[in-house]
């Protein structure tokens, strides 16, 4: 998957790419040549007391190491960028594809995760993208080049070589082994961690109010502990691999000037020849040691690009029309035949064969008990999922051969729980339709019920709102909400319960200025409170996900036994009357 996901990623920068393993040959073709000039000067300048020979090949030196600088220097600078790019790229096909998903995708996910997924899991891997440009391209290319110019020095010698390397390689495939499963569980740790800490923070009013705080503590406490005792466990082994590494190196050092001092000893070999002997071995393990460096990144690395492709693989439930419809007769009629919807490996579906008519001009009202699946339904005409069953047509199109623009222009959605932006009022507002003028605004906001409270912000329009509009309450939220929808100007206004929070006063006013604003347009209201849905010219009653009952309310009243029973639930015989 690390591959497959930096191959895809990696294609558009071949050039500077190109350009890098460039510059990362020529830097570590000069650092391998350093070793045979220092040797060269000891030996036919140093001990032959030849200064004019140290002076000219300690100039070539300075040459060759400036070449080395000035080529590394150019290797990170094109690799870092490189890196950066790669991380930037993987980040918003993350966004963009979890931007396509549904409420079903969202769900199978969840949001903590999706979010260590875009931010964590691809750091990991830009990560690993540096360490393998800055590092791991003259690793193998330092490690071949050392040995080779190992051999030309004195072959005897090299055969220590042919026990450090596979002694190295080993150890370090055996840690690595061990460590792959244990940072797979560490992501999944932090995952953990990060949906306790978001529940946590949002629900940090609900908390105080149970006074659960000590409660919460041990919870947090708990999934850091997880979350540290994995670590520490990935610590101890990691702790392992430095120390076996340069037990290696020391004792093959002490290997190295022991047979050395020998073959010097009987002239098969000269002083400078060792020293230059001893400093390939340092750049051989050297590599060897970068290479263990990445290996300890490699497999978190893998782990995070399991995730993100996990992320990238999976496919929207919502698939946007190969040939849309990109314009319609605006008349604004919604209806459904035979819908229905069920989530995958559910054994009973959420809804079922509903049949439901809306025209220009009506207000159809959908009602029923809690878990009957009327937001479901609201959910299936804006594509937040997809019916598996029947049909959802507005104008006569289905919905899903219409273009989501279109939809979107179309179709209004107040949710349940209205969300507001980090911003201003004006920019929630213009969130539908960003050409909106003031005075659209101020009209919005004034059939909303919201133009007095905001009025008394004091930027007005420009008021900070808070992410989630957390400054403002609960009702307030659901007035601009309305709003909102209001300026968007959509053809079919879907209210999802998005009275529930205003006092009677504000809930009829509210319904009376919406009367004359959607006049109209289809409106389409799912309520729990009767008195805000007795007046519709059509009442809908679900019940399990079935249409149990279709009229008006005294009709209902009169044959509906479950609506009898939820308005009696709120009103009395004589109110309901």
């Amino acid at each position: 998957m690390l591959i497959r996901l930096l191959r895809t990623h990696l294609r558009p920068y071949r050039k500077p790419i190109a350009l890098l393993v460039l510059l990362q040959f020529v830097q570590t073709c000069a650092t391998l040549y350093l070793p045979t000039l220092n040797a060269d000067i000891i030996d036919d300048g140093v001990v032959k007391g030849d200064t004019g020979y140290i002076l000219s090949f300690g100039a070539l030196m300075i040459g060759v190491s400036l070449a080395q600088v000035v080529c590394n220097i150019g290797a990170v600078y094109y690799g870092a960028r490189t890196a950066s790019a790669v991380g930037r790229d993987i980040r918003a096909a993350v966004f963009d594809r979890v931007q396509s998903f549904s409420a079903r995708e969202v769900g199978h996910f969840g949001a903590p995760s999706l979010i260590t997924r875009t931010t964590n899991d691809v750091q990991q891997v830009q990560m690993l993208a540096l360490m393998t440009f800055t590092l791991m391209v003259s690793a193998p290319i330092m490690c071949v080049g050392g040995i080779v110019m190992a051999l030309g020095l004195d072959v005897p010698l090299s055969g220590v070589l042919l026990a450090v390397v596979p002694v190295l390689g080993i150890s370090v495939s055996l840690i690595v082994r061990r460590l792959r499963p244990l940072f797979r569980s560490m992501q999944e740790r932090l995952d953990t961690v990060n949906r306790v800490l978001r529940e946590q923070i949002t629900g940090n009013r609900v908390i105080r109010a149970f006074v659960r705080d000590e409660y919460e503590k041990e919870r947090f406490r708990g999934a850091n502990a997880d979350l540290t005792e994995v670590s520490l466990g990935t610590g101890r082994i990691l702790a392992l691999m430095f120390p076996i590494v340069m037990t290696v190196v020391n004792l093959s050092s002490i290997a190295v000037v022991w047979f050395g001092a020998h073959r010097i000893d009987s002239g098969a070999m000269e002083i400078g020849a060792l020293t230059a002997f001893l400093a390939y071995l340092m750049q051989i393990v050297m590599s060897v040691m970068m290479a263990t460096f990445m290996f300890m990144m490699v497999p978190r690395a893998e782990v995070c690009a399991e995730r993100i492709q996990e992320v990238l693989d999976t496919r929207s439930s919502v698939v946007p029309p190969s040939a849309p419809v990109r314009e319609l007769r605006r008349h604004g009629t919604l209806e459904i035949r035979g819908g229905g919807f069920r989530y995958p490996g559910a054994e009973e579906p959420v809804l079922r064969s509903i049949d439901l008519l809306a025209r220009p001009g009506e207000t159809t009202a959908v009602i029923g008990s809690t878990g009957s699946g009327k937001s479901t339904l609201l959910g299936l005409v804006p594509r937040l999922f997809d019916a598996t069953e029947g049909e959802v047509l507005v104008d006569g199109e289905d919905v899903r051969t219409l273009d989501p623009k279109l939809l979107a222009r179309t179709v209004g959605l107040v949710p349940q729980k209205p969300y507001l932006f980090a911003g201003t009022v004006a920019t929630n507002l213009r969130y539908g339709n960003p050409d909106a003028t003031d005075e659209e605004l101020w009209h919005a906001l004034e059939v909303a019920q919201a133009k007095e409270f905001v009025e008394e912000l004091e930027n007005g329009l420009d008021s900070p709102i808070a992410q989630g509009g957390v400054n403002v309450s609960g009702g307030q939220r659901q007035r601009l909400a309305i709003a909102r929808t209001l300026v968007q100007r959509p053809e079919i206004y879907l209210f999802d319960d998005s009275f529930s929070a205003l006092d009677y006063a504000t809930d009829a006013a509210l319904r009376s200025a919406l009367s004359l604003e959607t006049a109209d347009a289809t409106v389409v209201i799912v309520a729990q409170r009767v008195s805000t849905i007795r007046e519709a010219d059509r009442i809908i009653v679900l019940d399990e996900g079935l249409v149990v009952g279709t009229g008006r309310h005294h009709e209902l009243m009169a044959g509906n036994e479950t609506y009898r029973e939820i308005v009696l639930s709120q009103l009395t015989e004589a109110e309901a009357a």
